[in-house]
């Protein structure tokens, strides 16, 4: 027996078995499998259907409530989402000089502005920034601050150079975007900064006429309703298109080049007497027109990163000072109106000193017998006294009120200033008579400016503008025509050999006016050596056709009397003024360059 059959429990009867399940065990093809020839209930195959059926009806069922039902709704939700009104900014108007050459004017300039959530905050995004930063003048913390304060818009940088926004674009950074706003532009700078002012980052007016014209130069913004998409792109315009209307343009009455001249003639006086300051206002006496009004210190308009406060005061306008010697006028003025003395009236100024309840006012030189033409002429603290003791308080008051003191003017600026002047009850005869010589009250220079037209419209004062007006404008009486004709008399003395400023001559074109000097107010008192020069007069004196008030603040190098600081700076203006309107000289230049010789034997004015 082999190995194999011993080893077999059952021996060979094991072997028959083994073959017949073999056989039973045989392959079978899927397609011929069972279990495909039973069949699927028919309830199982309708339910089926029956949900596929639901499951559509349940979609064309929010289909109609969203879009037919509830439309509104989810329109809305969208547009809260996604559509904005975009604003379309209208063009700010221009603002011209009187001959329509531009005072200022708006520019297309770049704006650099991000979407915050589109740009990525890892480090390697922050250095890839650094350019930018470097462009738009921030330290790479700083703009990264910025960016972390809104993560849907934020300005980068407004109104960059096309340079700039050219290097910006060249950098391709996501969420970095350049838009188009306008920049406002001051082709006068310095010269008119003042008088046009500026506009803020939002085109608002800020200063000046900007900001006294505001709603006509602005205009109208329109609108457009859009789609923006999660960037904040806009991807499609919805509704109607609210077009803009661009803001009216502004004519002034400023002659670009009187204002420019004032300037520089004011700059360099303030400069050769190392003056804190200075302003000079023209007025036309036909129409009350401001032809120039000039400021320093001054400032750019369009560079106002490092401005200071003072730079941005209007000095002429802001600014009152006690007027000093320029009041002497309209005292001898009201003397002749009310009838009490005559131009050639004798006033008794010796011994050079008059004494006020205890007070003693004094003339810097004694000038023993005067007429009131020559104590104007001289410029004599006491001999105005003396005038002044013929008229009442209520009259000084009454024509200090009628010429515009204590009143705010009417002119179109912010901020300008009324002055100071005390209901008469309340002075004592002390203040009575220091008032007729300009102190104890307070004017600005443009106050004072408008104060003269009284004597160059033959007793008139008139209201000033910085609008362009097409003709003469009427004024109020103040003095009788003979009145102011006389007084105007006295003030070309005054302008000529023997009077206080004979440097206030000009070549060819007579003139007139008055010399102030002023101490400058320090706590209750006056400072000892800080003055202030003033010069108020008109030209040519016969027929007048411009009223110029210099005022320069604290000179410092030795000369201080307005004779020597303020009326050479009036004599160069009114020349340049006249000629640039083409007023025909009324004098022969050889007479004038004689007289202008004598201004150095000008008298002391007494202040």
């Amino acid at each position: 027996m082999s190995r194999t059959e011993r080893n077999s429990p059952r021996g060979s009867a094991a072997a028959p078995w083994r073959q017949t399940a073999a056989a039973h065990v045989r392959s079978v093809r899927y397609s011929n499998s069972p279990l495909l020839a039973s069949r699927t209930p028919p309830w199982r195959a309708k339910f089926v259907v029956l949900l596929i059926g639901l499951g559509f009806l349940g979609l064309i069922g929010r289909a109609a409530w969203i879009q037919l039902i509830h439309n509104d709704f989810y329109q809305q939700k969208g547009e809260r989402n996604y559509a904005r009104q975009l604003e379309l900014p209208s063009r700010r108007g221009r603002i011209l000089d009187r001959n329509g050459l531009l005072l200022a004017t708006s520019v297309a300039a770049p704006t650099v502005w991000a979407i915050p959530k589109a740009m990525g905050r890892s480090a390697a995004d922050r250095a890839a920034r650094r350019p930018l930063a470097k462009l738009l003048g921030y330290k790479p913390e700083e703009l990264e601050k910025r960016l972390a304060a809104n993560d849907k818009f934020v300005y980068l940088r407004r109104r960059v150079s096309e340079d700039t926004a050219a290097a910006v674009k060249a950098l391709k950074l996501p969420g970095v975007h350049l838009m188009t706003e306008d920049k406002r532009l001051y082709p006068e700078a310095e010269a008119a900064a003042h008088v046009v002012g500026f506009t803020d980052a939002e085109d608002r007016g800020f200063e000046g006429v900007e900001k006294t014209f505001d709603a006509s130069l602005s205009g109208q913004d329109g609108s457009r309703r859009v789609i923006r998409n999660r960037l904040g792109e806009v991807v499609e315009a919805v509704g109607e298109t609210l077009p803009a209307v661009d803001g009216r343009d502004l004519l002034l009455s400023v002659d670009s080049k009187i204002q420019f001249f004032a300037y520089q003639r004011l700059s360099q006086a303030v400069a050769q007497h190392g003056a804190k300051g200075g302003s000079v206002v023209v007025l036309d006496v036909q129409t009350g027109e401001l032809l120039a009004l000039a400021n320093l210190p001054s400032y750019r308009p369009g560079d106002r990163a490092r401005l200071k406060g003072e730079q941005l005061r209007n000095r002429a306008l802001t600014d009152t000072f006690e007027p000093g010697s320029t009041m002497k006028p309209f005292i001898a003025a009201l003397a002749l109106e009310r009838q009490r003395l005559r131009a050639d009236s004798p006033i008794d100024t010796a011994p050079g000193r008059i004494s006020i309840t205890g007070s003693t006012i004094s003339d810097a030189h004694p000038h023993g017998m005067l007429t009131v033409a020559e104590v104007v002429q001289k410029s004599s603290n006491v001999g105005t006294v003396k005038i002044a003791q013929t008229l009442e308080s209520r009259e000084m008051w009454e024509m200090f009120s009628a010429i515009g003191l204590g009143q705010k003017p009417r002119v179109e600026f912010p901020a300008a200033a009324s002055g100071r002047l005390r209901p008469y009850r309340s002075w004592k005869p002390i203040e009575k008579a220091t008032m007729s010589y300009g102190y104890g009250l307070s004017a600005s220079l443009l106050q004072l400016a408008r104060a003269y037209t009284v004597f160059a419209r033959d007793g008139e004062l008139i209201p000033v503008t910085l609008q362009r007006r097409n003709g003469p404008v009427a004024g109020e009486r103040v003095f009788r025509p003979e009145t102011a004709r006389a007084v105007r008399d006295m003030l070309q003395q005054a302008a000529g050999p023997g009077g206080t400023a004979p440097l206030a001559q000009t070549l060819a074109y007579s003139v007139g006016g008055k010399t102030g000097t002023a101490h400058v107010q320090e706590g209750k008192g006056y400072a000892a050596k800080r003055y202030r020069a003033w010069f108020v007069g008109l030209a040519p004196i016969r027929d007048p056709r411009i009223v110029v008030a210099v005022m320069v603040e604290e000179p410092s190098k030795g000369q201080y009397y307005g004779g020597q600081v303020a009326a050479p700076v009036f004599s160069d203006v009114v020349q340049q003024s006249l000629q640039t309107l083409g007023v025909t000289p009324d004098l022969a230049v050889e007479t004038q360059l004689i007289a202008r010789g004598a201004g150095q034997g000008a008298v002391e004015e007494s202040f």
